[in-house]
């Protein structure tokens, strides 16, 4: 058993975990409701909660039964079917179809179980009934609602709102919470704060049988039902129905760790836990609650009213989705994080970081041939490396259990990658690299970067990012080779000319070629050090590089000829007398300046308006006269 703190919304303070099973984990996670494209919040949460679900597994060992719902019934879904004219089933079986491209996409791990609200109308009736036997629901006017005074009053042990007590009397959120196409039910309740378990169907709208008559279900129950059919199966029940107070199995349905948006946290988590503790007589269905925090678009909240609204596939056209993950690890899952410009920034300035350093890896492991062959004897640099590896992995564990502290996590190993850059920087004949301290070190960081789920399991990668993130495998083979040796055979008959005709410049100029305009597309970085180095990267992010380069090139360029036009120009006035600088000024590149002037002394005497110049104004084209002639006087001096 391995003990991990965190902070739990349960009872809004630090727990250390202790899970109902030392090796297992029952979970459930609030999926999507399938209406609307996934944006970027949906990635806040499940590629948040994937980040978790890997750390459980990889870091702390558990057996994670991760279930999540589809809620493919709603208000919204309705409305939204409606306004466009189809099917509800067409809408959600689209939206939800889009959202597991999109966590594919993003490389968020599927769940073991998959549980549908039309998949289960039968358990989700059933359950209700048991709620309503136990007088902790009413029927009224053909919908079920939730008792909240009876189930307060039903026990010592019972209590409503144990999330966000202070929202309890929220008009606003109860209101969301119930759906804004039933709001004209609220009539129907004994109270504003019961909630809706079933709800009478309006005319056009999907319906199923039930006691009560046509109807469909209200939003939270389908949470309470399908969560807990799954986990009383999982202990080997039939169904959640054996799950009865007073029986011995009333445990059976409990969960370890429940997962959501922390817009969930009221009414949605809270109605969830007094339904299920309502029908099992369990007074504590979820052991712990983990939410993740909300995300802004550079300081306000995503609104498509403020065109700032971010779809999953509108992000990954912009980043890839090692990027995106990188930047949500800089994050803590359950703070508030502002995604725009600056963040990506420092997560892309960390990717590049981290790729350097596996590259400058994978050169020393190579030019030392074989792993073991050069010197191993500790140096004390080489100790120094090997004590930092320790620390980065004592740092990142403890960070763990912190209450799944990923920055802290990354800084760690930010740390680790310096100490392997000073050291690899630092050697010397006295003290030779020692291979296997630096694959050490370059191994961990793999192995978190694994478990992380920033390196596919699947790239066969040793050390580093694969090649491409869109491979499977980074392993050569025909396809890499064949471009690569053709390269190489255009490029040999390149310099064998430039040889036999004896041009040096001709074969330099082929060789800055082939390192800048040949190599980078077939995902290859060619560095000139002593010995030159070889790197494996994504060809497009090395094209990427180099058209940066071209265009710091060119600015640089025509930063340089706008000077060189500069004192062209310059020159070309210095060259001129000061009688004959005065008569080519102009007003506005267009008109002369002034149209009389000074036959003894060659000053100007009146503007181009035949206005003549006054005291000061005679002062003024003066002082311009006798700066222009010692500028003259310059130029003369250096003929």
């Amino acid at each position: 058993f391995v003990s991990f703190r965190f902070v739990s919304f349960r009872f809004v303070s630090f727990h250390f975990c202790c899970l109902l099973d030392d090796d297992c984990s029952l979970i459930p996670r609030c999926g999507p409701t399938v209406y609307a494209p996934s944006h970027m919040g949906h990635a806040r949460t499940y590629l948040g909660f994937d980040i978790i679900r890997r750390i459980l597994t990889g870091h702390f060992g558990y057996d994670v039964t991760l279930v999540m719902n589809i809620t493919d019934l709603d208000d919204k879904i309705i409305e939204r079917a409606n306004e466009q004219s189809i099917p509800c089933t067409e809408l959600s079986r689209r939206f939800e179809a889009e959202f597991h491209e999109d966590m594919q996409n993003l490389h968020v791990a599927p769940p073991d179980v998959l549980t549908r609200v039309t998949e289960y109308m039968d358990e989700i009736v059933r359950y209700i009934q048991t709620i309503v036997d136990k007088k902790l629901a009413y029927a009224s006017n053909g919908s079920v609602y939730f008792d909240v005074a009876a189930f307060d009053a039903s026990s010592e042990e019972m209590n409503y709102c144990k999330l966000e007590p202070e929202q309890i009397n929220n008009a606003k959120l109860l209101a969301e919470g119930e759906g804004k196409l039933t709001q004209d039910f609220v009539g129907d309740k004994r109270s504003p704060r019961d909630f809706a378990l079933w709800k009478r169907s309006k005319e056009g709208e999907p319906t199923w049988d039930s006691p009560w008559g046509k109807g469909r279900p209200g939003w939270h129950i389908e949470c309470s039902v399908m969560a807990s059919e799954i986990f009383a199966q999982i202990a080997g029940l039939d169904s959640a129905e054996e799950v009865v107070h007073g029986s011995a199995n009333h445990d059976k349905c409990k969960m370890d760790i429940h997962s959501g948006g922390v817009d969930l946290k009221f009414p949605h988590h809270d109605n969830e836990m007094a339904q299920a503790e309502a029908h099992s007589g369990c007074n504590q269905w979820v052991n712990y609650f983990v939410h993740a925090g909300h995300l802004h678009i550079k300081g306000f909240k995503m609104s498509k009213s403020l065109k700032n609204f971010i779809t999953i596939r509108q992000a990954l056209e912009t980043h890839t989705a090692r990027q995106i993950r990188l930047c949500f690890l800089l994050h803590k899952y359950n703070a508030p994080m502002d995604y725009g410009d600056n963040t990506m920034s420092h997560a892309l300035t960390m990717e590049k970081t981290f790729t350097e350093f596996f590259h400058n890896v994978k050169a020393i492991l190579r030019n030392a041939g074989n792993l073991t062959s050069g010197p191993q004897r500790w140096n004390p640099h080489a100790k120094q490396l090997h004590l930092a590896v320790n620390t980065a992995q004592r740092n990142v564990d403890n960070a763990l259990k912190d209450d799944f502290d990923t920055p802290t996590c990354m800084s760690a190993l930010i740390d680790l990658v310096k100490a392997s850059n000073l050291y690899m920087e630092t050697t010397t004949t006295e003290y030779p690299i020692v291979t296997l301290v630096v694959r050490n070190a370059a191994l961990y960081i793999t192995r978190i970067f694994k478990m992380f789920g920033l390196i596919p399991e699947s790239a066969g990668v040793d050390i580093g990012f694969p090649m491409s993130q869109n491979s499977a495998s980074a392993s050569a083979n025909d396809d890499i080779l064949s471009p690569i040796l053709d390269a190489l055979l255009t490029f040999r008959s390149s310099v064998r000319n430039g040889a036999r005709n004896k041009d040096i410049s001709q074969i330099m100029a082929q060789c800055d070629s082939f390192r800048d305009d040949v190599l980078p597309p077939l995902g290859i970085r060619l560095e000139d050090k002593d010995p030159p180095v070889w790197k494996l990267a994504d060809p497009a992010e090395l094209m990427k590089e180099r058209e940066q380069k071209l265009l710091e090139k060119k600015r640089k360029e025509e930063e340089k000829a706008k000077a060189a036009a500069e004192k062209a120009k310059k020159d070309a006035l210095n060259k001129l007398t000061p009688e004959d600088f005065m008569r080519q000024l102009t007003i506005d590149d267009t008109v002369l300046k002034y149209s009389k002037f000074d036959d003894s002394t060659g000053l100007p005497t009146h503007f181009h308006d035949g206005e003549p110049l006054n005291k000061n104004q005679l002062k003024k084209a003066n002082k311009e006269f006798q700066g222009q002639k010692k500028k003259y006087e310059k130029y003369i001096g250096t003929q």
